[in-house]
């Protein structure tokens, strides 16, 4: 993935830019869980209760894109497959030991779900669940469809939801590119942040003249307002 001169040669994918209440609304997240998977949660005697499972730096304030496709992962094995976080910590311990050499395992490392059990794809589908253990068939997570790669696996987009019940078969209407709009959601195709729609629509401007503006279909727009408002579908 190439970098610009606006971001001083650092990959943007890396850079602080979402805060936790801005990410917890993007993914549909509660602001609290979003906290706790970032810093964790401090025991007595000063250790952890329980480990973050994002990786940010002990100084750093905001999420990057790479945390923010963590989260969504996490989130995804929780919601969609069922994944307790005491089952899932110790798949990522193993994901982590066994990939030392990538800074965000669960963000750049292609995962797949398969009878009850979290693989990940390194050469061979390895068992998380079961350390040890090899997949004999390739199930990709539904879920996980909505990042998408770039010809060497690289993350690049995520097209979250924006339906308040998260629906696998739901259009990628929106999407979060680091390189557009400084990671902010738009109109996937556009560039049209849903911040500046949903303004325009609070502020009295109807569906269709917003869509006709704009030369998108109202549907477009409609996801717009919904990834901002949360209004009902």
């Amino acid at each position: 993935m190439k970098t610009t001169n606006i971001y001083g040669g650092q990959d943007p994918r890396e850079l602080p830019a979402y805060t936790f209440r801005e990410a917890a609304h993007y993914l549909r997240i509660p602001v609290s869980t979003i906290r706790a998977w970032a810093r964790g949660h401090a025991a007595a005697d000063g250790g952890f209760a329980f480990r973050p499972v994002l990786h940010l730096r002990p100084d750093q304030l905001q999420l990057s894109f790479f945390n923010l496709i963590e989260a969504f992962v996490v989130d995804g094995l929780r919601r969609k497959h069922n994944f307790s976080m005491q089952r899932l910590r110790p798949a990522i311990d193993h994901l982590e030991s066994i990939a030392s050499a990538t800074a965000h395992p669960l963000a750049e490392l292609q995962l797949a779900v398969f009878n009850d059990d979290l693989f990940v794809e390194m050469g061979e589908l390895l068992n998380l669940s079961r350390p040890g253990q090899v997949a004999m068939r390739d199930v990709l997570a539904k879920y996980l469809r909505r990042v998408e790669r770039g010809p060497a696996g690289a993350v690049q987009k995520l097209y979250p939801f924006v339906r308040r019940q998260a629906d696998l078969a739901e259009p990628k209407v929106i999407v979060i590119d680091p390189l557009i709009s400084f990671g902010r959601p738009v109109i996937a195709g556009t560039g049209i942040p849903t911040s500046v729609v949903a303004e325009r629509f609070k502020a009295g401007e109807p569906v269709e003249e917003l869509a006709a503006d704009y030369r998108v279909a109202q549907a477009q727009i409609e996801e717009a307002i919904r990834c901002e408002l949360e209004l009902a579908a």
